[in-house]
């Protein structure tokens, strides 16, 4: 039996403050983005590409459009904003950077609001600051993850180390391969741990490098290094970062890849936000 008053679960519903805090978060990021030289886009509900986005794609919500062709919810908003970006409105307008304030649908109905944005030929450093700004005028503080999704990569492709192990962090099993440079990969965590990078290959080496110069750069407080954090999202290919604290993940991004564009971008999980904010002025009163 559903009760008239009953919404599926994993929806989202906003009434009152969480209402308020939704539309203020809303407007200070769309003022910064604006400020900083970024146009508003609202992709559509349906999309054909969605399937790109993800590893495994059985989150997705499937409908079929009047021709029968096979059309999913909206499960990510970078792909559709990437693609319309770039081959439809990039035949007439040259514009580098976009933002989006809309939701994502994921199987069976989970709901979620995202603020993100996305540069074409855009660099990890300046993405990361700009997520770091938003944050801060949130008045949230959080750890910025920072890994490169190249170096797992490398692993399972040059030296047999299995996806499954990597995907769960299974350290014990980790240990127990051939290379001994492995355990002071697993313990990477701060930039003084990035000093010394001769003990590893050349083409991990390399990979660690790009995190080492990168995070100098950034402004957020609190960093940490994680180089073996496999992103479920396919278009990432090289740095990546998560902003957290504690078990909120309030956003997402990185270096990627989607057709010819090499690009980067955030998503900024609305709804972790809010919790939150909601939860400091609770423990306030």
């Amino acid at each position: 039996m559903i009760f008239e008053h009953e919404i599926p679960a994993g929806s989202r519903l906003y009434f009152g403050k969480s209402a308020k805090i939704k539309r203020e978060l809303e407007h200070k990021a769309a003022l910064i983005l604006e400020e900083l030289g970024f146009e508003e886009m609202v992709t559509p509900l349906f999309s054909y590409h969605q399937q790109d986005s993800f590893r495994d794609s059985k989150s997705l919500i499937r409908l079929n459009d009047t021709k029968n062709h096979e059309v999913s919810l909206r499960a990510d908003s970078t792909i559709d904003v990437m693609r319309i970006a770039t081959k439809r409105l990039g035949r007439s307008i040259n514009h580098k950077k976009w933002f989006y304030i809309q939701p994502v649908y994921n199987y069976p109905t989970k709901e979620r609001y995202q603020i993100g944005a996305e540069i074409i030929d855009g660099k990890f450093e300046k993405i990361s600051n700009i997520l770091t700004k938003i944050l801060d005028s949130f008045n949230i503080s959080s750890t910025l993850q920072i890994a490169n999704i190249a170096i797992p990569n490398i692993l399972i492709k040059n030296y047999s180390i299995d996806l499954e192990d990597l995907k769960s962090m299974r350290i014990e099993k980790l240990l127990k391969s051939n290379f001994n440079w492995i355990e002071s990969l697993i313990s990477i965590e701060t930039l003084k741990d990035l000093e010394d990078l001769t003990i590893y290959p050349e083409d991990i080496a390399l990979e660690l490098e790009k995190i080492k110069n990168s995070a100098k750069s950034l402004k957020h407080e609190n960093i940490i290094i994680s180089p073996l954090y496999y992103a479920k999202l396919r278009y990432y290919d090289s740095l990546i970062f998560r902003a957290f604290s504690k078990n909120y993940l309030f956003a997402k991004g990185g270096e990627y890849s989607i057709g010819n564009s090499r690009s980067c971008g955030f998503a900024i999980e609305l709804d972790a936000c809010i919790e939150k904010i909601m939860q400091k002025d609770n423990n306030v009163k």
